[in-house]
C-alpha cells in the first residue's frame, strides 16, 4: 500500500507520488482526481509525459481561468523532464496557483533529484510508492488490501494468494477484489486454494513445500506443470533455498511457542506451524544434502548446466530424499 505523509490532503496544492510501482503511482493520481471532482464535478485533469510538458507549458496550464474553474495537472516521469521545464516546475512550486492541484510522478532515485528536493522543501503532499520487491511487502499489501475492503482473511489465505499469483500488484490487487466480491464471512486458505488451484499448482512455492515434504511424484509434477506454464526456473531455485533454510533453522532452534520462535527466525507464526509439520524425517546431514542440491540447482539455471529443467528435477528429488532421512540410517 502507498504510504502518506503527515499532511494527507489529496487536494493540497502539490502531491508528490514517489517510486516506481506502476499500480501505486496511478492510485495516487487516482485519488486526487476523485477528490477534485468531488470538491467540482467539472474539474479539468490534464495527464502529461514529459515530451509533453514543453518548457512555457506548465505556465499555460496552471494560468487563472476565466471561470476560476479546479485542474489537475499530473506530470508523469518528472524524473524525465528538461533542464529548462524543470525550472518552470521549480518556479512554479514557490507560488501554486489556487484551485489548482499539482500531481508529480518521480521514480525516486538520482536522476532529476533535484526537482525532487525542491517539490519536498516547498511542503509537497508526498506519496510513497516503492516497488516491491520482497514477499513479505506483497503480503503486507493483501493483507492492506483486504482491510481497506472491510474483509477478513486468514493470514495463511494471503499467503496462498501472493503464492498464487506471484509479484504483479495489479494482478494481486484484483485477485482480492474477486475474493471480496464473490465470497461471504472470512476468507481462508482452502477458499484462495478453490479460486486459484492452476495457479497455485504452478507456483515455485508448492514445487518448494512437496520438495520438503518428502513428497517426490508431487514435487515433480508440480515442478513441471510450473515450467510448462512460464515459471521462471531462478524462482524456483529460490523458492526450495527458502524452504530447506526454513527447516534447517527452525531445527536447530530452541524450542518455545510459535509467537517467540517467529520474533527469533524472522518467520511469522503461521509458517512456524507449517515448517514444523514438514520438518518430520529430517536430520541435519539431511539438510545439508539438500542445501548443497539447491547449490547445484542454482548454478545449473543460472547458466552452469545445459537443461534447467534436469537441473531442478535433480534437486528436487534430492530434497524429498533428504527429508525422508530420518529412520533409513
Amino acid at each position: 500500500m502507498a504510504r502518506k505523509n503527515a499532511s494527507d490532503d489529496p487536494l493540497a496544492p502539490v502531491t508528490l507520488a514517489v517510486g516506481q510501482e506502476e499500480l501505486l503511482l496511478d492510485r495516487a493520481v487516482r485519488e486526487v482526481v476523485a477528490a477534485a471532482k468531488a470538491a467540482d464535478a467539472d474539474t479539468d485533469v490534464r495527464d502529461l509525459t514529459p515530451d509533453q510538458l514543453q518548457p512555457g507549458t506548465l505556465a499555460e496550464l496552471v494560468s487563472p481561468s476565466l471561470f476560476a474553474e479546479r485542474k489537475v495537472v499530473v506530470v508523469r516521469g518528472a524524473q524525465d523532464l528538461s533542464a529548462d521545464t524543470v525550472k518552470d516546475v521549480k518556479a512554479y512550486l514557490s507560488s501554486p496557483a489556487e484551485e489548482i492541484t499539482l500531481v508529480l510522478l518521480h521514480a525516486g532515485g538520482a536522476k532529476g533529484k533535484g526537482l525532487l528536493d525542491a517539490a519536498r522543501k516547498a511542503g509537497a503532499r508526498e506519496v510513497a510508492c516503492p516497488k516491491m520487491t520482497k514477499p513479505a511487502d506483497r503480503l503486507a499489501f493483501v493483507r492492506g488490501e483486504f482491510r481497506t475492503a472491510g474483509r477478513s482473511a486468514t493470514p495463511e489465505a494471503c499467503q496462498a494468494l501472493v503464492d498464487a499469483i506471484g509479484s504483479d500488484l495489479r494482478e494481486l490487487a484484483s485477485a482480492v477484489t474477486q475474493l471480496v466480491a464473490d465470497v461471504e464471512g472470512t476468507i481462508d486458505e482452502a477458499v484462495v486454494g478453490r479460486y486459484y488451484t492452476g495457479r497455485a499448482e504452478a507456483s515455485s512455492f508448492t514445487v518448494a513445500d512437496r520438495s520438503v515434504e518428502g513428497r517426490t511424484a508431487e514435487a515433480l509434477e508440480a515442478l513441471r506443470w510450473s515450467l510448462s506454464t512460464g515459471v521462471a526456473p531462478v524462482l524456483i531455485t529460490s523458492a526450495l533455498a527458502q524452504g530447506v533454510r526454513a527447516i534447517g533453522k527452525l531445527s536447530s532452534a530452541r524450542g518455545g511457542r510459535p509467537a517467540d520462535l517467529a520474533r527469533e527466525l524472522g518467520m511469522p507464526p503461521w509458517k512456524i506451524d507449517r515448517v514444523r509439520q514438514q520438518m518430520r524425517g529430517w536430520t541435519p546431514d539431511g539438510v545439508a544434502v539438500a542445501l548443497r542440491a539447491v547449490a547445484e540447482a542454482d548454478a545449473g539455471v543460472k547458466g552452469g548446466g545445459d537443461d534447467p529443467g534436469y537441473a531442478l528435477e535433480k534437486a528436487v528429488v534430492t530434497i524429498a530424499r533428504a527429508a525422508r532421512s530420518r529412520g533409513r540410517g
